[in-house]
């Protein structure tokens, strides 16, 4: 059983800028990988004997990857803390739960998207007394950076606007394969749908974003390039023409 104590879990988000969880393009079309072993699992059980160390090895280990999923599902990197705290207290509190049908990494992934999901459901649930106004588009400046590394920035901060855009259930799955590299059927197993749905929901999510990307006066240069790589690549047979999932 694990300590009733939860280790100290004291994440340092200045050391994520807040670009850093958009630091490239997307990984699209990555080769997916058979994964069958588990690289955590021993990890996971000297946890669950009540292995204090074992719980802090395997935080320490996937914090980067949390805080970055975190961030990009959220697209707030004031909030990138708490909801990084939040996902690895529930670790602690459910570890137990684990059943190891997949990997480790697979069940924190489902955990983090369930945690961003539940903390934008009571965000939006909260009355708003003064409506919100939005935060003015700000480029950080870095002294004399060369042109390109500024239109590097602000592109990135224009995709990452676009992205907030699409529905919840298109953003998940793009940003679950076309930015963390993570394969189709590991999403399915994330976030408990079929595959075919899950090729679906991606194919509708790249088809929304290259479109938006066309019509934005900062993207607009690379619309080209990006249509290029979606021709390179057909497309996958659909659970639904007409449904929109």
């Amino acid at each position: 059983m694990l300590s009733p104590a939860a280790p100290d879990l004291a994440i340092d988000v200045r050391k994520w800028h807040a670009a850093q969880a958009w630091v490239s393009l997307p990984k699209c079309w990555t080769v997916e990988q058979n994964n069958s072993i588990d690289p955590d699992r021993a990890l996971v059980n000297r946890a669950l004997s009540g292995d204090a160390a074992a719980f802090r090895e395997l935080f320490v280990k996937h914090r980067s990857n949390v805080a970055r999923l975190v961030a990009r599902l959220l697209g707030n990197p004031s909030e990138v803390e708490d909801v990084t705290q939040e996902v690895f207290l529930h670790v602690f509190r459910s570890l137990h739960l684990f059943r190891g049908e997949a990997r480790f990494s697979t069940w924190l992934y489902r955990l983090t998207v369930n945690v961003v999901r539940m903390h934008l459901r009571q965000k939006r649930s909260r009355p708003q007394l003064v409506a919100e106004e939005p935060i003015p588009e700000q480029t950080p400046s870095h002294g004399d950076d060369p042109p390109e590394a500024v239109d590097r920035r602000k592109r990135i901060q224009a995709l990452e606007r676009l992205i907030a855009k699409l529905s919840p259930k298109k953003r998940e799955v793009l940003i679950l394969h076309d930015f963390e590299g993570v394969p189709a059927k590991e999403i399915a197993q994330i976030l408990g749908i079929p595959v075919l749905t899950v090729r679906t929901r991606l194919f509708y999510a790249r088809k929304a974003l290259y479109a938006a990307i066309a019509e934005d006066p900062v993207l607009c240069s690379i619309a080209d390039a990006v249509a290029e790589r979606l021709a390179s690549h057909p497309n996958p047979t659909l659970a639904s023409e007409t449904e929109d999932p």
